[in-house]
C-alpha cells in the first residue's frame, strides 16, 4: 500500500478516535451504565480512547512524513490532518448529535480549507 495512503487512512482512524474521546462523551447521559459515571470517569474514558487516538496518529505522521520518506512535508501532513478532522467531525455530529444543523456558512468554510489544501501542495 502506498505511504501516502497508508497515512490518509491512518488519520482517518485516528482522528475518528479523537473525535469520540473529545465530544463522544457528551452523549453518555443516554447510556445508562455512564450517565453517572462523574467528570473523572469521564477523563479516564477520554484519555483511553485518546490513547488509541495516538497510537494511529504517530505512525500516520512517522509513515507520511518526508523526513521518514514519507510524501508529505510537515505543512502537508498538517492540512491534511485538519480537512480529515474536519470532515470526521460534520459525520459525528450529523450522526450522534441530530441538534446540530451544517449550513450553507460551514459549506463554504469548507471549502475554503480546501482551497488552502490546494495551496498548501502548489509548488
Amino acid at each position: 500500500m502506498p505511504r501516502s495512503l497508508s497515512t490518509i487512512l491512518l488519520l482517518i482512524a485516528s482522528n475518528t478516535f479523537m473525535t469520540i474521546a473529545w465530544y463522544g462523551h457528551l452523549r453518555f447521559k443516554d447510556v445508562s451504565w455512564l450517565k453517572d459515571i462523574g467528570l473523572f470517569g469521564t477523563i479516564l474514558i477520554s484519555w483511553a480512547i485518546a490513547f488509541v487516538e495516538y497510537s494511529l496518529m504517530v505512525p500516520a505522521n512517522r509513515i507520511g512524513s518526508a523526513e521518514h520518506g514519507g510524501p508529505f512535508s510537515l505543512l502537508q501532513l498538517k492540512i491534511i490532518q485538519e480537512v480529515i478532522s474536519i470532515v470526521v467531525f460534520l459525520i459525528f455530529t450529523t450522526i450522534l448529535f441530530k441538534t446540530e444543523e451544517i449550513k450553507l456558512n460551514h459549506l463554504i468554510g469548507f471549502v475554503f480549507l480546501i482551497i488552502a489544501v490546494y495551496f498548501f501542495f502548489k509548488k
